[in-house]
């Protein structure tokens, strides 16, 4: 069992059941959390911030591979 950072609402969650980087939703308050560790079982919330710079990186990413693609055609 662990509490929901965000609401503080309970989460039945078992050790054996999760793994760590694994993502859910509370129940309560259906915000979004990330499993930081599996024993004790700790969740964080993912922030939109974090989401945000998860995908500005793979712009950046997907940019950097479209302009390889380029140069190699050349």
């Amino acid at each position: 069992m662990v509490r929901c950072p965000e609401c503080g609402g309970v989460i039945d969650l078992e050790e054996d059941e999760v793994e760590e980087g694994e993502v859910l939703a509370c129940p309560e308050c259906e915000v979004e959390l990330e499993v930081t560790k599996t024993k004790p079982v700790q969740v964080n919330v993912i922030s939109d911030e974090e989401e945000e710079a998860g995908t500005k990186e793979e712009k950046e990413d997907d940019e950097e591979d479209e302009e390889e693609e380029v140069e190699e055609e050349t």
